[in-house]
């Protein structure tokens, strides 16, 4: 008999950024193991194509326009969620972004670029976790005890990210900010881990890696020799997502190619 726990019948995970990159590889893992899905994303067309690549598994998915660094919008879109699922299992602080470089250095960070990015990467994931927290307890309070909330972090929270502070400064903390919940969560039956990808080549990314120097001074750096992708984000998802995962909280997953340990 095949190992049952990383069987995701039945429940369902809310994937926040989950129109492309790691977020769909998240999506689509745990929808072929058997969870619904629910991506919240802000760009229209790469949500609707996201939902169509993943109802190819045979899941129940749903796609949904979102703002997360907009409370409001955060605590719609969770409405809807529950609405149309009932229930949500799992919750992939996922969405975010990146520095713009506009600054060659932190003395030149302006206040409006420091704020932008903490608004969508750190403000998004306190409204999403919120959202999914309230839920959760809810359920465990009426007897239906469980809960997954994952962020995704970066290794720049805790590496030295030279002109990226404002981007380090909100993954360090979702990881600070994990460790706090999976603590406060633990008697609702809830786990909180965080996931912190290497060098991942995404929309996000794809300007970078782009750069011959850049790409010539940091693909040496990677024992694997490649820059990875969504999909290998994918196994991480069904193991925090699965009931094998019920008393692993409180970590950070590293998924790096063994940059970080080179």
């Amino acid at each position: 008999m095949a190992y049952q726990p990383f069987d995701l019948t039945g429940k369902v995970a809310l994937v926040t950024g989950g129109n492309g990159g790691i977020g769909l590889g998240f999506a689509e893992a745990m929808a072929q193991a058997g969870a619904d899905i629910c991506i919240w994303g802000t760009n229209a067309d790469k949500n609707a194509a996201a939902k169509e690549r993943l109802e190819k598994t045979g899941r129940r998915v749903q796609a949904l326009r979102c703002d997360v660094s907009d409370e409001a919008a955060v605590e719609a879109a969770f409405a809807e969620t529950l609405k149309e699922f009932g229930r949500v299992d799992g919750c992939f602080a996922n969405a975010g972004v990146s520095g713009r470089g506009e600054h060659r250095s932190f003395m030149e960070m302006t206040t409006e670029e420091w704020h932008r990015v903490l608004r969508v990467n750190l403000d998004g994931t306190f409204f999403t976790f919120r959202a999914a927290a309230r839920h959760m307890a809810e359920r465990a309070k009426n007897g239906d005890p469980g809960g997954r909330l994952v962020g995704t972090a970066s290794l720049a929270a805790q590496s030295g990210a030279a002109r990226s502070e404002h981007y380090a400064a909100t993954k360090g903390g979702m990881v600070s900010m994990v460790y706090a919940l999976a603590v406060e969560l633990a008697r609702y039956g809830v786990t909180a881990n965080s996931v912190l990808p290497g060098w991942i080549e995404t929309e996000m990314t794809e300007k970078t890696f782009g750069w011959d120097k850049f790409a010539a001074n940091v693909m040496p750096r990677i024992p694997a020799r490649r820059w990875g992708t969504g999909e290998d984000f994918g196994g991480i998802a069904v193991y925090l997502m699965s009931d094998a995962s019920s008393y692993h909280s409180g970590e950070n997953f590293v998924i790096d190619g063994a940059y970080w340990r080179f």
